[in-house]
């Protein structure tokens, strides 16, 4: 009873956290029942995975711009613009595509720089200066393709956005084993790094999730992994943007966990004032923010042409939107400081699971539009109800009611020493 205790209290202490995972949980629940099963088929798995790697890749940096205080509204015309660039390099030009590639991603840190110099050295409000650059590239995408569409791109490029790993088993297997493989060893991988970082806190005395909820929290992903890897080798294998996005997702977290850079991110975000009081480079970091935001949104912009294997001049419309609500959902703060790759990653699926589901129920955008409004609307609400709620100092009454502990025993005394009133000399 007293592990139940424990781990509710932490669950209400966590609720940002939890309650984005759950929300995805239960609207994956919702929707294979509303659509009969097809949802979760391994086709339709596959196709969610592939048509919002796009929007997942620009989650990634659009979280990191939100940490530290700003938003990037350009980030689609971006994406629509480097699409046509590598239109014009490959086919009109004749460009190999992997020399295009690399091209193309210096492309966006050019277009990154210049917009993060107004940003960061000028002092405009990254709103405004964004805003231009969504206006600034979506003519500039309009000029390149001359308002016209540019196709066929060669198949090693279709591949980075529709392709799938090699079938080791020469299609004569039920599963992909390769998949197979790759999905047993990134499941090991997560819980063994789980089980570390669990031994690294309790080793220096840090808080620590309940025993009773890390085991169900791990136990979980392990199984929705394994679900996850099945249904992928049932169809085709893994889709090659899926391991794109991995790679994105595994040196992101770090980048934001473990290093410097990711410590003086959330600084700014959580008071600019005091980080440059503390000596961080605030100028510097916020140019690179958006430096990093124009590759991810020229690698995304590469992605979402290589798919339709055309390069349009609508090409990359709406992508903001759906990339700052992927990380307001996964939990970012409005006025930053606070948000996670994992979250941003979280926001993105239930954004992706919200369209294909409605998709397949036949809604038409006018709804979906709806629909999606209110979800995020829904979202922020609650990052607000949720920070009153923690702000008072006090929590909520099911807070206070499921105490949970997790420092040891001698640290445990010092709070009876603050007894003494503040403004009264002792005699």
């Amino acid at each position: 009873m007293s592990a139940l205790r424990e781990s509710l209290g932490f669950l209400t202490s966590r609720l940002r956290q939890v309650g984005i995972f759950v929300a995805l949980i239960l609207i994956v629940i919702l929707f294979q029942v509303l659509t009969n099963g097809i949802l979760l088929e391994p086709q339709n798995v596959t196709n969610l995975v592939v048509q919002n790697s796009y929007i997942l890749i620009l989650a990634i940096g659009m979280v990191m711009v939100i940490i530290a205080g700003h938003i990037d509204l350009s980030v689609g015309s971006i994406a629509g613009f480097i699409g046509a660039v590598a239109g014009v390099m490959i086919v009109h030009w004749g460009w190999a595509w992997w020399l295009a590639i690399p091209a193309c991603l210096l492309v966006g840190a050019l277009v990154g720089a210049w917009q993060g110099y107004w940003i960061a050295y000028v002092g405009i409000p990254a709103f405004i200066v964004t805003l231009a650059g969504m206006l600034i590239f979506r003519g500039l995408t309009l000029i390149t393709l001359k308002n016209q569409q540019i196709t066929p791109f060669p198949s090693e490029l279709r591949a980075l956005g529709g392709g799938f790993l090699p079938d080791i088993s020469g299609g004569t297997s039920v599963l992909e084993w390769l998949t197979v493989i790759l999905g047993v060893g990134g499941t090991a991988a997560i819980l063994f790094q789980a089980l570390k970082e669990r031994r690294v806190r309790r080793k220096f005395n840090l808080e620590n999730e309940p025993m009773a909820w890390f085991a169900v929290k791990n136990g979980f992903i392990a199984v929705l992994m394994l679900i996850i890897t099945f249904l992928l080798a049932s169809y085709r294998g893994t889709p090659i943007v899926l391991i794109v996005l991995a790679v994105l997702v595994i040196l992101y977290s770090a980048l934001m966990n473990n290093s410097i850079f990711g410590r003086h991110t959330y600084a700014i975000g959580g008071n600019l004032h005091a980080a440059e009081l503390s000596g961080i480079k605030t100028k510097k970091v916020t140019f690179r923010l958006f430096v990093n935001m124009g590759v991810l949104a020229a690698l995304a912009g590469l992605v979402f042409t290589a798919r339709l294997n055309s390069a349009q001049p609508a090409g990359g419309t709406g992508f903001e939107l759906d990339s700052i609500a992927a990380a307001f959902i996964g939990g970012a703060a409005v006025q930053g400081g606070i948000g996670t790759v994992a979250g941003a990653m979280i926001g993105g699926l239930i954004m992706g699971v919200l369209n294909n589901g409605m998709s397949i129920l036949g809604l038409g955008t006018d709804y979906q539009q709806l629909i999606k409004g209110l979800v995020l609307l829904l979202a922020v609400g609650f990052d607000i109800f949720n920070k009153n709620r923690t702000g008072t100092g006090g929590g909520s009454g099911m807070g206070r009611r499921f105490k949970w502990k997790t420092t040891p025993p001698a640290t445990e005394a010092a709070p009876a020493a603050k007894a003494e009133p503040v403004g009264v000399d002792a005699k």
